[in-house]
């Protein structure tokens, strides 16, 4: 695909994260400073928060790479809307214990007695809680409750909290203060600006094998950034979509104007996706004025020109989507 088409080791874009692509903005290196300093606490709560898109995952990879499996044991639990018994078995399976039909108490020794072994071979248990927003009150008080562990005055049980900004509305309501009396760090991260968005853009393209080609013109970048308000995932899925338009446009340089087109389609396909439309459209009439004057058989021929260029740039626009459809389906076969 595009990336044979620009002699590139890998595609720069992909939306999953992957910490090989970490790119280390001021926000994101803070963000990562507040997590590692909550590390070196060894106790209480970590929180993160920031709206989809802006890199939460990646930045939980990223801390959990720089780990030192020999002093810590790490789960990553990827939460969604469950009652707080069920929040407990997810930790429970998220360390592989058992936990089939145990009931709170059982669950809840048993988790014990897994962060006592840990502790009894010098290791801390850190559980990085993604997606914390969908979690309700109750659960974050069990979460709460099992970072109060002790065993010889020490704690040995932590919880880093990453979510949207709603679980930072959560955190901030009445009834909270006990949760926020146990967290020692909390940070909400924010957009790229203008000029990361740009080295943003070329960091992953680098990393992906990219020597100028395609060459990008410099308003491009502003506009990517005007368009995607500098969140990271924004940024991947245009950047994808302007490589594909470049391959099947055989480009060699992006322009402006390249992802003017792009974005169109993009709101386009968005709007279609509000009204319920599909992806086809009417193949304009292409009847020639056989007669007349001049002026209006060169104006009827003016017309079907325009029609066909119309045609083709619908055509190669479906093309387009055909393959991002197909990419996606072989994302998820890949997953399987």
């Amino acid at each position: 695909m595009y990336d044979g088409f620009y002699n590139l080791t890998r595609k720069p874009f992909q939306l999953t994260a992957d910490p090989e692509f970490f790119f280390n903005s001021a926000v994101h290196r803070r963000a990562l400073a507040y997590m590692r300093y909550g590390l070196t606490q060894g106790e209480g709560l970590v929180v993160v928060t920031g709206k989809p898109g802006m890199g939460k995952t990646m930045l939980v990879k990223e801390n959990v790479a720089s780990l030192n499996d020999d002093n810590v044991t790490v789960g990553v639990m990827v939460t969604s809307h469950v009652s707080a018994e069920d929040t407990l078995r997810l930790i429970a399976a998220t360390f592989g214990l058992p936990f089939d039909s145990e009931d709170k108490a059982t669950i809840q020794t048993r988790l014990k007695r897994f962060i006592i072994d840990q502790a009894r071979n010098k290791k801390r248990v850190l559980l990085v809680v993604d997606e914390a927003q969908n979690l309700p009150r109750q659960s974050l008080e069990e979460l709460r409750m099992l970072s109060n562990f002790e065993m010889d005055g020490k704690p040995h049980f932590q919880v880093f909290l990453v979510g949207q900004k709603e679980l930072a509305q959560t955190l901030s309501a009445p009834g909270m203060e006990q949760f926020k009396q146990r967290t020692v760090a909390s940070f909400q991260l924010k957009s790229l600006n203008e000029e990361e968005t740009k080295n943003y853009i070329l960091y992953r393209l680098e990393k992906s094998g990219w020597v100028n080609n395609p060459v990008f013109e410099e308003e491009v970048f502003q506009q990517i950034y005007a368009f995607t308000e500098g969140i990271p995932r924004r940024v991947n899925s245009l950047c994808e979509r302007i490589l594909l338009y470049g391959y099947l446009e055989e480009l060699h340089t992006i322009t402006i104007k390249d992802v003017e087109k792009v974005i169109e389609e993009i709101e386009e396909d968005d709007e279609s996706s509000r009204e319920g439309l599909g992806g086809e459209f009417k193949r304009p009439a292409m009847e020639v004025n056989q007669g007349g004057p001049i002026e209006e058989r060169i104006s009827s021929l003016e017309k079907v020109v325009y029609n066909l260029q119309e045609t083709i740039s619908k055509e190669r626009a479906l093309l387009r989507k055909a393959i991002l459809i197909q990419l996606d389906m072989g994302d998820v076969y890949d997953k399987e």
